[in-house]
C-alpha cells in the first residue's frame, strides 16, 4: 500500500554571495528562488495480507478485528507531527536549519529561507506521540538517531514512524522541486492464543530481540542491549482466543537487503537459543505454578511488516505453535525469583 502525504513546504534559496542579502526585514526578491520539497509516506507493508493469512477462519474474526483496530494509527499514511533538518555536508556535518510542527493532514506549506548550498535532509513522521522512542544526538549529521528508552521492559511504540534522508543541491539561480520518500522504520507481531479446553489460571507475555536504535543518516539499526517488551493485551469480544500485541524496532536480519515482503525464506537456525527474535509465554496453572514458553521466531521481523503467529495452550501450561520455523523451549514450574528474567507485574 502507498498512499501520499503530500506535505508540500516552500521554501526560498538564498543566496550567501548575493551582497547585502539578509534574512530578516528584507526583500529577498532580488537574492533568492523558491523551491520546493514534497513528502510522501511510503506505507509498504504486509499487514491486510498476514491478516487475511494467518487469521482466516471464522473462529478469527474477532481477533482479527481487535488487531485492524489496534494497528490501524500504526500502518498509516497520515501524518500527526514532522520533524525536518538540513544539516551542512563538511566537516562535522552540523545541523544548519531544524524544522518541527504539528500536521494532524493530508498536505500542508511552509516558507522560509535557507542558504543555497549542499545538504543532507533528515526527515522523521509521527514521533512526538510515540510514547518511547525520541530523536536524539541530532546536532550532527552521523549521530542523528531515533533512540529508544533504555529499560528493563517496555510497552510498545504508540505511534508508526517513518523517516528519510536525502542529499541535496540547492541553487540560487533556478527553480527546484525535490521528492521526500520517508519509509516505515518500526513493526509489529501479534501473538494469538487459543486458551479453550486448557487448564490456565492467567496467562502473560513478552517479546524480545528487537534493536534499541536506528541510525538515520545510514539507515542501521544497532542492537545495544535486549529489551523485553510487555505487549498489550486485546480485547477480543467473543471466542477462546487471547491476542497480545506489540510495536518496535526490527529483529536483527540475515538478509538485510531483502524486501520485507519476502517473507517465505527462513533463516536457517534449528534451536531456540539461535532464533533471530522471541515470544515467550508464563502460563500460571490452577496450582499456582508457572509454565514457561520461548518461542524463537527463525524469520526476521522487518521495518514495515507486521507478524501474526497462532499458538494452542496445551494442558500443562506450555504452549504450541502451528507453524514450522519456530524453535521452542519450556520450563515445567519456572520460578521467577530464581532465574531473576522477567518481572510479569
Amino acid at each position: 500500500m502507498k498512499s501520499p502525504l503530500k506535505l508540500l513546504i516552500a521554501f526560498v534559496a538564498a543566496s550567501s554571495l548575493a551582497g547585502g542579502c539578509r534574512y530578516i526585514d528584507d526583500d529577498l526578491s532580488e537574492c533568492g528562488v523558491d523551491f520546493e520539497m514534497e513528502y510522501e509516506l511510503e506505507l509498504v507493508t504486509n499487514l491486510t495480507t498476514e491478516l487475511e493469512t494467518e487469521l482466516s477462519l471464522a473462529a478469527d474474526i474477532a481477533v482479527a478485528t481487535s488487531l485492524r483496530n489496534y494497528l490501524s494509527n500504526i500502518f498509516t499514511d497520515f501524518a500527526h507531527d514532522v520533524d525536518l533538518s538540513f544539516y551542512g555536508v563538511d566537516g562535522d556535518s552540523l545541523r544548519l536549519k531544524h524544522m518541527q510542527d504539528v500536521v494532524d493532514a493530508n498536505q500542508t506549506r511552509y516558507s522560509f529561507y535557507i542558504p543555497a548550498r549542499q545538504y543532507m535532509h533528515l526527515a522523521t513522521a509521527n514521533i512526538l506521540d510515540n510514547g518511547i522512542v525520541t530523536i536524539g544526538d541530532s546536532t550532527i549529521c552521523h549521530t542523528s538517531r531515533l533512540h529508544q528508552a533504555i529499560a528493563d521492559t517496555l510497552t510498545p511504540h504508540r505511534t508508526g514512524l517513518f523517516t528519510a534522508r536525502l542529499p541535496m543541491d540547492v541553487y540560487d539561480d533556478r527553480d527546484q522541486h525535490f521528492d521526500v520518500k520517508l519509509y516505515m522504520a518500526n513493526c509489529a507481531a501479534a501473538l494469538v492464543v487459543d486458551t479453550v479446553g486448557s487448564n490456565i489460571r492467567d496467562l502473560k507475555v513478552v517479546a524480545t530481540g528487537f534493536a534499541t536504535d536506528f541510525k538515520m543518516c545510514d539507515s542501521t539499526y544497532y542492537y545495544n542491549y535486549t529489551p523485553i517488551f510487555k505487549p498489550d493485551k486485546l480485547d477480543v469480544s467473543e471466542g477462546g482466543q487471547v491476542a497480545f500485541v506489540t510495536v518496535n524496532f526490527p529483529s536483527r536480519d540475515p538478509h538485510p537487503t531483502k524486501s520485507i515482503i519476502e517473507t517465505t525464506d527462513p533463516f536457517v537456525s534449528q534451536t531456540e537459543a539461535n532464533a533471530l527474535w522471541q515470544w515467550r509465554t508464563y502460563c500460571t496453572m490452577k496450582d499456582g505454578t508457572i509454565v514457561e514458553t520461548k518461542l524463537g521466531v527463525m524469520n526476521p521481523l522487518r521495518a514495515g511488516q507486521f507478524r501474526v503467529i497462532k499458538v494452542k495452550a496445551n494442558d500443562n501450561g506450555s504452549v504450541q505453535p502451528g507453524t514450522p520455523d519456530l524453535g521452542i523451549s519450556v520450563t515445567i514450574e519456572w520460578n521467577y525469583q530464581d532465574m531473576g528474567e522477567i518481572p510479569l507485574g
